[in-house]
């Protein structure tokens, strides 16, 4: 039945983690803890009818605490991808932040937004939780005080809206994200490599670690980051170094911006974002990542993500959109991912 449920998931440094599971008149499933703000499953039927869960996840928290370098299906913040050097210069003075990925700083360090208990409102009268979160004034290294909201609603036409609102008291960088990993087979296949992809991006950000070249670059058509007309994700993955692993810059015309078919069960997603990039990570690290029963591993490009965001490294970059977050502002994200099947 459609509404809202909880279920103790546990508890981190004594204080009890809880799952809320949302559920839409059609069935469909999206399970939140309130640790990290973490989606811990989505369940959709495939083009039989059977139900699974289309994202990487564990049955208690201890499993996303082991496996916390993954950032499995977690809210990222205070600022998602890389920041150049673990530092950025604001209003003429120089920050200093956690370097937890080699020299840089990454997914807003080594207690982010991904570690944190949220607090969670049941939002009455619709099919929608509210979480919340107080960044404290110099946490990880940021400046200022950041209120976070974001509310997870499962609509009747089986899609995850994710809504984000921030404020702050001083001039900080935001850039939120959701780090769900997507296997649109359940389990039905080890990895999404036969999946197809299609993202409505020309060009990508040059990721901070290519000493060779920075900024934005055009992607050549039929080239491995060339997803303009749609393709299987192991077409050409081999042909990039490390894999997929970047920061592509939508087109954002009318349309969606990204799609994920998986043919083996039919599951089709649509990816609809008011944010100008979306990283593509083909799970590149997740050899050896066991799953709850102890049995099984989840492995190397077992599941994709698609991470709606700004541009990495925008503190650094003056080219790139603000990312600047200022007293009297409000930070607004929308960020859909629609199922069906075909």
């Amino acid at each position: 039945m459609a509404g809202i449920t909880e279920t103790p998931f546990g508890s981190v440094d004594g204080k009890a983690v809880t799952a809320y599971t949302i559920t839409n008149n059609n069935g469909m499933q999206v399970g939140i803890i309130n640790y990290g703000a973490t989606i811990i499953k989505i369940i959709t039927k495939d083009k039989e009818g059977n139900n699974g869960n289309v994202i990487i996840g564990f049955n208690s928290v201890e499993g996303y605490i082991k496996n916390s370098v993954q950032y499995f299906g977690s809210t990222v913040g205070r600022f998602c991808n890389r920041i150049a050097n673990a530092s950025f210069v604001l209003d003429g003075k120089e920050y200093k932040l956690a370097a937890n990925a080699d020299s840089h700083h990454l997914h807003g360090g080594i207690k982010g937004f991904d570690k944190a208990i949220w607090q969670v409102e049941k939002q009455t009268g619709s099919n929608s939780i509210k979480c919340t979160y107080l960044s404290r004034d110099g946490e990880e290294g940021y400046p200022g005080n950041l209120q976070v909201e974001v509310v997870f609603t499962v609509t009747n036409n089986n899609a995850l809206l994710i809504e984000y609102t921030a404020t702050t008291d001083k001039a900080t960088p935001l850039n939120l994200t959701n780090h769900s990993y997507f296997n649109l087979s359940a389990g039905k296949t080890a990895t999404v490599l036969d999946h197809s992809l299609y993202i409505n991006a020309k060009k990508y950000s040059v990721p901070i670690f290519d000493t060779q070249a920075q900024g934005i670059k055009e992607i050549e058509k039929g080239s491995p980051l060339d997803f303009s007309i749609s393709k299987k994700i192991g077409t050409d993955i081999d042909k990039l170094a490390g894999n997929y692993d970047h920061n592509l810059v939508l087109e954002k015309i009318p349309g969606n911006d990204a799609e994920l078919y998986d043919p083996a069960t039919g599951r089709f997603m649509e990816v609809i974002t008011t944010e100008p990039c979306l990283q593509l990570y083909s799970g590149n690290f997740m050899q050896n990542t066991i799953t709850d029963d102890g049995k099984k591993l989840y492995i190397k490009h077992g599941a994709v993500c698609l991470e709606a965001q700004h541009f990495p490294n925008s503190p650094n970059e003056p080219s790139y959109p603000n990312t600047i977050l200022r007293p009297g502002e409000v930070y607004r994200q929308k960020t859909e991912y629609r199922f069906s099947i075909k």
